[in-house]
């Protein structure tokens, strides 16, 4: 029990809708008779609300095709993609290093993009992480934490699921800086693209999104909880203190 939570904190606590994807009727019952209210969770009813909202649309078509990729496409194809898109991500990555002032961290993240980009064809390959150089995901809702911007209330985002104001707030840019589609100079390209992207991260959490059941009798609760300590973590590289409410 206690390795499946740890796999929910590391992996469904920075993801999308689907990472809630566990019986919503199920955690709102749970809710009404065990679970009392969150204080970081003011718009709790609201968010439940969206909560099911997007595990209706996860549950109906991105569950599916992620289902039907998976099925489809070799084990070794969906690696080189989702390689491709972690080493546009790892750009942004290097950006904030750079703007939470870790020259060090951000050098090395540049190093990593200049490594996967030249030695591993554009991207498909991860050579970098065989040298040493681990990715370090950083967004600019971590950035903004770092320079002490308060985490604010837990919200369900429509479509992208658990977030909080700061996270929302940098969340525009955080997609922008990783959209594919700044380089791809075609509407259908883009649309393409960005169909993929999407249904490449959804197959890396088809397992992960069923363990959410089974481990807890309110997925929402749990979800929330690990989201928080998660984002908390890694605004705190690892080493948060015992006490920062405002975090």
């Amino acid at each position: 029990m206690k390795t499946a939570a740890l796999l929910l904190v590391l992996g469904l606590s920075a993801t999308p809708l689907w990472a809630q994807s566990a019986a919503p009727e199920a955690a709102d019952a749970a809710a009404s008779t065990t679970s009392p209210t969150s204080p970081k969770d003011p718009f709790e009813r609201g968010n439940r609300a969206v909560y099911r909202f997007n595990d209706s649309v996860d549950k109906a078509v991105l569950k599916p095709v992620a289902e039907a990729y998976v099925a489809a496409v070799p084990e070794l194809v969906r690696s080189g993609v989702g390689n491709f898109f972690g080493n546009i991500g790892d750009v942004w990555s290097a950006v904030n290093k750079l703007l939470q002032g870790k020259v060090v961290q951000g050098a090395q993240m540049t190093m990593r993009v200049a490594t996967n980009t030249v030695f591993g064809l554009g991207g498909l390959l991860d050579p970098a992480t065989e040298m040493g150089l681990e990715r370090q995901s950083e967004d600019f809702g971590q950035t903004l934490g770092y320079w002490g911007v308060p985490s604010g209330p837990y919200l369900v985002l429509p479509l992208f699921g658990p977030s909080t104001l700061r996270d929302a707030a940098a969340l525009p840019l955080d997609k922008t800086a990783v959209n594919i589609g700044r380089v791809i100079n075609d509407d259908g390209g883009v649309i393409a693209a960005n169909g993929l992207q999407l249904t490449q991260t959804r197959s890396e959490l088809l397992g992960a999104s069923k363990l959410l059941g089974d481990v807890s009798l309110d997925p929402y609760a749990f979800l929330r909880d690990a989201y928080l300590a998660r984002r908390r973590n890694l605004v705190w590289d690892g080493d948060p203190p015992d006490e920062d409410p405002a975090q």
